[in-house]
């Protein structure tokens, strides 16, 4: 079986990289260093290699790109006349031809240099003659070009063509567009072939591969065809034209007898009997499709005339003519009636027809040859029924026996019914009802507007109706709670007071809230811009003297504290040697005071070179060492870590294979 892959051709690199690839590879993997002082056969020698190494690699290359395409007179006719209708053959083969012209131009010149080459008398015409044969090298190749690029241009598109075995079991859908053939390969197959209500949705060939008996067949999805003469057809409408041509397949032709597809049943007859040549030795089925729409029976009788018609001509590809079923199939994509057995159909028909063929051919005879099949003979009238032993049936019906007394697991059923991921385990069988069947009830969420679950308790509204008035009492204990002071009744007066102190309480929790819930969109506004002035000292002092209380000291703490002052070390008041700082009544400098004054117990840092114990170390000299060899080894990965889009690495900008050796003054674009 021959498999074509286009998807493995090399790309063809642009005239200027095939420049650029052979002559750096030359510069890379040849010698750089020359000198004048060198003899002259050294000399001659080097410039030679060169000279043969460009020709070697550009050979190489360019017989790749040969070597690889295929030739349209060795592959498959279905292949080759496939490539014609995409890319005309005679362009492509025009191509070809002037790659292999460029190569044979190239080796030609390579021997041309390296014949001068032998008689050059100084290191300067060697140079000379080996810049002018890489030169006229490379203008070989820039003539080319355009070739170069076409070529790549169809090993994209080849690339991109369906991977068609022409010798294997095929199923060929056609027919006029819009009729479902590409919904019938989705619903047989895994393809995924896109579906739109209107013409020429499918543009090239499609493949999907389905299984019947054991066997892969794959079936081939071809864009809608027109009747219209041979030669009016464009590239969509060959690509068909040439897979009903050259491959060995069942054929379905898909009748649209609803007619929603645009074309009447007239015109799809028409397109049949014009390319009714193509369907000569192949099993030919007529698919009535959209039955939804338009069932077989409700045709006129001019469209069943001219279905019959077709059925007629189909029955002529028939091996039996006398039996008729599975000529005319009828069949819904969208309800997807009658799918499965037009696939079994055209599968079962189309196998056949292949087992007839090598039944007739000559290979059948060599297969027969190692075939023998053996006939016993009865030697007498004795009947001979099978013998069982008697322990073999007893043992049987033990396990017979066993079976039916084991209870089943939940494990058991999961291996019985799909395994782990497929069986799901059913939840309600073990439902204690007083019927059996209503275990497999559903039971609503919503009936007649209301929640079901509100309403599986029959006792809710009389709890209800409990927890309401259990909290009226709670309720109301708080309210008599609140107005009993030590258990003593308050006075009006008292009364009064509680109740302000209440709206008080219950205005700022609310003031509270509100702050609280606008805290991200309010700004920030400093309290010197206060306009309510509610944070100030006056009104702090108001406020203190209406409740009788004397404010001077609160505000001067308040001002003290709102001051920005500079913290001053304390002195310790414990000091009995008779210098007690805080008894003085001289300015002393600050440093005297803190030297006077005791120094306080605080606990201080350990030393990084401290040695502790279990560390590991034998003295802080060995642990500072350890600690700089640590810094050291995490000092690049931290550096990587801290690296950035905008920290770019520059390399090295002029490597040494391509600006080392013989470039002086003059352009550096020669090498």
């Amino acid at each position: 079986m021959v498999q074509y892959n286009f998807k493995k051709i090399t790309v063809v690199p642009t005239r200027n990289d095939f420049i650029d690839i052979i002559l750096s590879r030359t510069q890379r993997q040849t010698p750089t260093v020359v000198h004048k002082g060198y003899a002259i056969s050294r000399i001659r020698q080097f410039y030679m290699r060169k000279v043969k190494y460009t020709q070697q690699n550009f050979h190489e290359k360019l017989s790749t790109i040969i070597e690889e395409f295929p030739r349209l007179d060795d592959i498959h006719p279905f292949y080759g006349d496939l490539l014609h209708v995409l890319y005309n053959k005679d362009h492509y083969k025009l191509a070809l031809g002037q790659i292999n012209t460029a190569r044979n131009l190239i080796g030609k010149i390579a021997k041309d240099y390296v014949k001068l080459l032998k008689y050059g008398d100084s290191l300067y015409r060697c140079k000379s003659l080996k810049v002018a044969a890489l030169g006229r090298m490379c203008t070989v190749i820039k003539r080319v070009g355009p070739s170069l690029a076409y070529l790549e241009q169809i090993r994209q598109h080849m690339a991109r063509l369906p991977s068609i075995d022409p010798n294997t079991r095929t199923v060929l859908i056609c027919g006029c567009p819009n009729v479902g053939k590409s919904s019938f390969i989705n619903k047989i197959t895994r393809a995924d072939v896109d579906v739109q209500p209107y013409a020429f949705t499918t543009k090239s060939l499609f493949v999907g591969h389905t299984d019947y008996k054991y066997l892969r067949y794959q079936v081939i999805d071809t864009p809608g065809i027109l009747d219209r003469p041979f030669e009016d057809r464009n590239i969509i409408e060959m690509c068909s034209i040439t897979a009903l041509a050259h491959l060995r397949a069942a054929v379905l032709f898909f009748l649209d007898i609803s007619g929603s597809c645009g074309y009447s049943i007239a015109e799809q007859e028409a397109l049949f009997q014009s390319i009714k040549s193509l369907f000569m030795n192949k099993p030919l089925i007529i698919v009535c499709n959209k039955t939804d729409l338009q069932p077989l029976d409700g045709l006129s009788e001019e469209d069943m005339k001219l279905v019959m018609d077709m059925k007629t001509e189909a029955m002529k590809t028939l091996i039996d003519p006398t039996n008729d079923a599975g000529v005319l199939l009828t069949m819904s994509t969208l309800t997807e009636e009658g799918v499965i057995a037009v696939k079994n159909t055209a599968c079962e028909r189309l196998l056949n027809q292949r087992v007839e063929v090598k039944m007739k051919s000559k290979k059948i005879n060599d297969c027969l040859n190692r075939f023998h099949v053996a006939m016993p003979k009865p030697r007498d009238q004795k009947e001979r029924p099978p013998c069982i032993p008697q322990a073999v049936l007893e043992a049987k019906a033990r396990k017979e026996v066993e079976k039916e007394n084991n209870r089943k697991f939940e494990r058991d059923l999961e291996n019985d019914n799909g395994g782990a991921g497929v069986y799901s385990a059913n939840l309600r069988k073990h439902y204690i009802l007083a019927n059996e069947e209503w275990k497999e009830d559903v039971l609503p969420e919503i009936l007649d507007g209301h929640n079901v679950y509100d309403f599986v308790d029959p006792d809710i509204l009389q709890r209800l109706e409990e927890l309401e008035r259990e909290e009226g009492l709670r309720q109301d204990e708080e309210a008599n709670e609140d107005l009993d002071v030590g258990g003593e009744e308050l006075t009006p007066e008292e009364q009064e007071a509680l109740a302000e102190i209440r709206k008080k309480k219950s205005l700022l929790i609310q003031q509270h809230r509100i702050k609280k819930s606008t805290a991200e969109s309010r700004p920030t506004v400093p309290r010197k811009f206060d306009k309510d002035k509610k944070f100030t000292s006056g009104r702090m002092g108001r406020q203190l003297s209406a409740l009788g209380l004397d404010p001077t000291m609160a505000i001067d703490r308040a001002r003290s504290r709102s001051r920005g002052r500079k913290r001053e070390r304390s002195i310790d008041r414990g000091d009995n040697d008779g210098h007690d700082a805080m008894d003085m009544d001289v300015d002393q400098p600050n440093k005297k005071l803190r030297m006077m004054s005791r120094p306080r117990s605080r606990s201080r840092s350990r030393p990084p070179s401290e040695v502790v114990p279990g560390e590991g170390f034998k003295d802080s000299a060995q642990k500072v060492k350890a600690l700089k060899l640590a810094k050291k080894s995490v000092k690049k990965r931290n550096k990587d870590a801290r690296r950035g889009e905008a920290d770019r690495v520059i390399p090295s900008l002029k490597p040494k294979h391509l600006f080392s050796g013989k470039r002086s003054i003059g352009k550096t674009s020669r090498r």
